[in-house]
């Protein structure tokens, strides 16, 4: 049986709940969108859940980042990047590209997530200069986004959830 992850944002105008076979925060992401939007530490952590199993009390108001290449040109993300319109937190990005799948912001969810054994860091190329990322002795670090879905590195080191 999947994790129940419950969530929900600082002012509590917005609460959620998602089944999760991957509850592992071991991804912290350095790009300019999540430091942005999510903040902490110059990185924001997500994981993945069951989109058909999200369920949500509140409303919440969504955005789609800008995304810039080094030449200017810019579009805009298919990614929905949902947060409570009252107090700003972050809560989660859904992306109509993969429709099975939700990411919860780790910081938004309020139940007792595992600690993973070690984290990936990505995006560093995209981190700001003053973040000096700590890094554990078993740490992978990739500059754009790593190959190994989030799915294939819980399977990989017997950390999904049936």
């Amino acid at each position: 049986m999947p994790l129940l992850l419950e969530g929900s944002c600082h002012c509590g105008a917005v609460r959620f709940a998602v089944q999760s076979h991957t509850p592992y925060p071991y991804q912290r992401c350095y790009c300019s969108i999540c430091r942005k939007t999510a903040g902490g530490g110059g990185y924001a952590i997500n994981i993945m859940g069951d989109a058909a199993t999200l369920e949500v009390k509140g409303k919440t108001a969504i955005y789609h980042a800008r995304i810039c290449d080094e030449g200017g040109h810019c579009e805009t993300s298919s990614g929905e990047r949902h947060f409570c319109p009252k107090c700003a937190s972050a809560l989660w990005m859904y992306d109509a590209q993969w429709p099975d799948l939700v990411h919860p912001f780790a910081s938004a969810i309020d139940t007792a997530l595992p600690k993973p054994p070690s984290s990936v860091h990505l995006m560093l190329g995209s981190k700001a200069p003053w973040v000096e990322p700590q890094l554990g002795p078993e740490d992978a670090c990739f500059d754009e986004y790593p190959e190994e879905s989030i799915e294939h590195w819980h399977r990989s080191r017997g950390l999904w959830v049936e």
